[in-house]
C-alpha cells in the first residue's frame, strides 16, 4: 500500500511543493513546527533512513541542505534544523526548518491548524528563495 508521501507525490492527494527532481521532492508538511517546515522526501518509498543507497541518500541531503539555505533566507532565520524522526510516516523524510531557538526543534509544538494562506505564503517564499539561490 502506497504511503502518504507517495500519494502526495503522485498527485492522489495535495502537496505545496518548493522542488522537485527525478529522484527526490521536497514540500510543505500541513503542521509546521516553524513557518516553512519543509519535507525533503526521496520518491522510492524506503521506511528507514539506514536502507537507503548511499547515493540516494546523499541527495536527499543535497537537496535538504538546499531547502535549508532557502528557508533560512525566506524567513530570516540565522539556522536551519534538520530532524529524521521516521516515526509518523513509513517513508524516509527529513524536516527542515526555520530555526531560531532549541525549542523549534519539538514535534508537541507543531502547529496543527495552519491557515491555507499561511501555508501558500510560505511555500511561495520558499520557491522565491531557492530562484535567488540558483
Amino acid at each position: 500500500m502506497a504511503t502518504v508521501f507517495t500519494k502526495i507525490i503522485n498527485g492522489e492527494l495535495p502537496g505545496r511543493f518548493v522542488y522537485q527532481d527525478d529522484d527526490v521532492v521536497a514540500f510543505l508538511t500541513i503542521e509546521p513546527m516553524t513557518p516553512g517546515h519543509t519535507l525533503v522526501v526521496p520518491r522510492a518509498e524506503i521506511d528507514q533512513w539506514q536502507n537507503i543507497e548511499p547515493a540516494v541518500f546523499a541527495k536527499v541531503m543535497e537537496v535538504a541542505q538546499l531547502i535549508g539555505k532557502a528557508v533560512t533566507k525566506a524567513f530570516g532565520a540565522d539556522r536551519a534544523g534538520l530532524i529524521i524522526a521516521g516515526l509518523e510516516v513509513p517513508h524516509l523524510h527529513v524536516h527542515v526548518f526555520p530555526a531560531r531557538e532549541l525549542s523549534d526543534f519539538g514535534f508537541a509544538n507543531v502547529d496543527r491548524n495552519p491557515s491555507p494562506e499561511s501555508l501558500d505564503d510560505a511555500q511561495a517564499r520558499i520557491i522565491a528563495a531557492l530562484a535567488e539561490l540558483s
